[in-house]
């Protein structure tokens, strides 16, 4: 067994350590990560600048090979795939913050899980709700290698990752879900800079219907969230509707 792992914290980041020492009880383990944080950056690819892929032994890994990318979580996916050899796993994580919901369209974590999943992989993306007093890591990445042997054992149908979410403390046990409407409210905060031009920040607040089944809802009640997604992002139940409509124009 071969499992790329990869985050969009960063490669110093104390979750992917956790992640990627616990993986060992699975197999072969190797680590690419972003060298920077690139949380938020979705599914981007680099495709109009060069990458570095450099080896890390500073990112305390020990013996697990270990490389940073200068670039997304996705890029470090396709280069780890294709410099490393294809890997019989790929696990994202496990990151700083849930991604529950709408989340899931700009998180780097599940980018890399989705990544994998194109390339025809199984893949799972970890997050850990940060709400607690303190994060365990070390509790979060044992269930996910109790989650990763079970992919392993049963696979995952062709275009389908898992989407796993951990709640702050210890998990009273563990939910499959869809996913709830969590997402974050933008506002947009408009400054001066010392020459008078103005610049902005994107900032919001996370908000969403805590509806029973949803992930949020698993995870706000101290459960572990499973969520299936799939990369089939057609809206199946429509075609025929607008098919209707093409036939008006």
């Amino acid at each position: 067994m071969r499992i790329l792992v990869s985050n969009d914290d960063g490669i110093f980041s104390p979750g992917i350590k956790a992640l990627g020492l616990a993986m060992r009880a699975l197999g072969e383990v190797y680590v690419v990560a972003p060298d920077v944080e690139q949380s938020a950056v979705g599914h981007g690819i680099t495709v109009r600048r060069p990458l570095r892929f450099k080896h890390t032994a500073s990112a305390g890994f020990g013996e697990i090979p270990a490389y940073r990318v200068d670039g997304t979580p996705a890029d470090c996916v396709v280069l780890g795939v294709h410099l490393l050899g294809r890997p019989d796993l790929v696990v994202s994580g496990i990151n700083i913050g849930v991604n529950l919901g709408l989340d899931l369209t700009h998180s780097g974590t599940v980018a890399a899980a989705l990544e994998g999943t194109s390339l025809g992989i199984p893949s799972i993306a970890f997050s850990l709700d940060t709400s607690g007093e303190e994060l365990n890591f070390t509790m979060a990445a044992e269930w996910a290698v109790r989650i990763a042997r079970l992919v392993m054992r049963r696979g995952l149908p062709k275009g389908v990752l898992l989407n796993v979410n951990f709640p702050a403390g210890v998990p009273k046990g563990v939910m499959v879900t869809r996913l709830s409407t969590h997402h974050w409210e933008d506002t947009v905060v408009e400054r001066l800079d010392p020459e008078g031009r103005p610049y902005y920040w994107i900032a919001g607040t996370p908000v969403g219907e805590e509806e029973e089944g949803t992930d949020l809802h698993a995870v706000r009640h101290g459960y572990i969230s499973i969520t299936p997604v799939s990369l089939d992002f057609t809206a199946a139940d429509l075609l025929e509707e607008v098919a209707r409509w093409v036939a008006e124009v």
